[in-house]
């Protein structure tokens, strides 16, 4: 197995790629950092928040929020983004070895603030643990490329293989 300190999960949409980041978590003795949720009303999805490992909340799109920033339906909340999201992951650079980021996506790089904190992780001594859209984007492509980064694409036939080689990359070390 070759090491490397950053791994990003991908996939396509809902083939359980925050669900294996939360499921990942339990077994993470010293992670900060955040995942997404789905809003919902009823059974359709409305928005997304961003939860904090320390249990913090903060909404990161929903349908009818007005912001300038949109993607479809759409309107993203840079603010909580920021404060939340961003905050989470610079609280986990001072003293966490693992950060989460979920995700890497096209919703949160409306924020120039989340695109330094990023490269700041993946730079940084830590152990970065999250999730990339698969989507076509300059700096997602340059994150892929990255020599320190494995990039798993995670499928609805392979969950548990993947489930099993991350808990034994980060749970063995």
């Amino acid at each position: 197995m070759i090491w490397v300190k950053n791994i990003l999960i991908t996939g396509r949409p809902r083939c359980g790629k925050t669900t294996m980041i939360v499921r990942m978590i339990g077994y993470l003795n010293s992670a900060g950092g955040f995942f997404t949720q789905e809003l919902l009303s009823g059974n359709q999805r409305i928005g997304f928040r961003i939860v904090t490992l320390e249990g913090e909340i903060g909404i990161l799109a929903k349908r009818g929020f007005k912001s300038i920033f949109r993607l479809g339906r759409y309107g993203i909340n840079l603010r909580d983004l920021d404060d939340v999201g961003v905050a989470a992951i610079e609280k986990a650079l001072e003293n966490k070895e693992v950060v989460i980021i979920d995700e890497i996506g096209k919703m949160e790089l409306f924020s120039q603030r989340f695109r330094r904190v990023v490269l700041r992780a993946l730079d940084s001594n830590r152990r970065v643990l999250g999730t990339i859209q698969q989507s076509e984007d300059p700096f997602l492509r340059r994150i892929r490329l990255r020599r320190d980064t494995a990039i798993l694409e995670l499928r609805l036939d392979n969950q548990e293989a993947v489930f099993r080689h991350l808990r034994e990359v980060f749970y063995h070390e």
